[in-house]
């Protein structure tokens, strides 16, 4: 009964990956030929004021997208290492990064390269390292590689390092957190930072130093979801419903996970709320943030859909389909 659910055909097939990396590049040209200024007009109005100077220094404007989809193609690469080395959805499943491509897929306009395309894939890997400390007596190396991924990203994008705060209160949970680990986590964070210290003091430029530290102070207004565009506020409450649902599983089912497993997956939806408070907090750095809530929901959705066998499972899984097809309809439409 199980194999004649389209929900099973899918996410256990083994054509899905591929079937959804063609979909996602032709939708790539596509939008890429049929609007390409529409797209290239406000794509980096979210982004902090450091960014847009290195990445026009560093790419001409045509390579944008081929860059913004390698960097999306090697996220989806350690999603899948990613489940594989911590077992999250308890097989050697591909769903989280069919989805993550999905998602990423039906917004034209994260197609260009966002700065939080680069920060997520230091993100990616900040994740990777925190779960390796997971009861680890000796977690300082691991903390340290962690924490120095999100220094790292916080160059660039500088609210990041308020995942640090998680990430501590998520090592202490995971019992990895001791002051030799937390020293280390300490060390990490800064070692990106002496770096462009050494920099910016050889070459006098003092100002590139300060830079991420005088964003990190500078706020937006609270709350004021208004200044969200359509497209955003529509990918916002289609993750929204979907973690809502994937949440809301993981938790009612979690007595079929092993005990690591469970606190990797809390670890997902504390992450998860904690990205979608920031985006409410401060609206102004959604394009940054939304790739990073893209990731966590991927895997928890993944989780979901490749776990689950019931009626009402595949009746959802159907409805989720769907409203992709009208997301991806309705982005469409805004750029018109």
């Amino acid at each position: 009964m199980r194999n004649k659910r389209l929900q099973s055909q899918v996410t256990a097939g083994r054509w899905t990956l591929p079937a959804v990396i063609f979909i996602c590049a032709l939708c790539w040209v596509l939008t890429y030929f049929l609007f390409p200024n529409s797209i290239t007009s406000t794509v980096l109005e979210g982004s902090p004021s450091a960014w847009q100077p290195t990445r026009d220094f560093l790419l001409p404007g045509w390579a944008d997208r081929i860059v913004s989809f390698l960097i999306y193609a090697t996220i989806g690469y350690f999603l899948i290492e990613l489940n594989n080395q911590f077992s999250i959805i308890r097989m050697r499943a591909s769903m989280q990064t069919a989805i993550y491509f999905l998602l990423v897929t039906v917004c034209p306009k994260m197609h260009f390269l966002y700065t939080g395309d680069i920060v997520a894939l230091g993100f990616l890997i900040s994740i990777y390292f925190l779960f390796k400390s997971y009861q680890q007596t000796q977690a300082a190396g691991y903390l340290f590689y962690s924490f120095f991924f999100i220094g790292a990203g916080s160059i660039l994008f500088p609210q990041f390092t308020i995942l640090s705060v998680l990430w501590l209160l998520e090592a202490y949970r995971f019992q990895s957190l001791t002051p030799r680990s937390f020293c280390g986590a300490l060390l990490g964070w800064m070692l990106p930072y002496w770096m462009l210290f050494g920099h910016a003091f050889f070459y006098n430029e003092m100002e590139l130093f300060y830079r991420p530290f005088n964003q990190l102070l500078t706020f937006g207004e609270f709350f004021n979801l208004q200044i969200l565009q359509p497209w955003e506020l529509a990918i916002l409450g289609y993750l929204l419903v979907m973690f809502i649902v994937s949440a809301v599983h993981c938790i009612a089912a979690g007595f079929e996970d092993k005990i690591r497993t469970r606190a990797y997956l809390q670890f997902l939806i504390d992450l998860t709320i904690f990205l979608f408070l920031l985006i409410a907090l401060q609206p102004i750095y959604c394009s940054a943030l939304l790739p990073l809530l893209i990731i966590s929901n991927s895997i928890l959705i993944g989780h979901f859909f490749v776990l689950t066998n019931s009626k009402s499972s595949n009746v959802f899984f159907i409805i989720s389909l769907v409203g992709l097809i009208l997301l991806f309809a309705f982005n469409i439409w805004t750029l018109l």
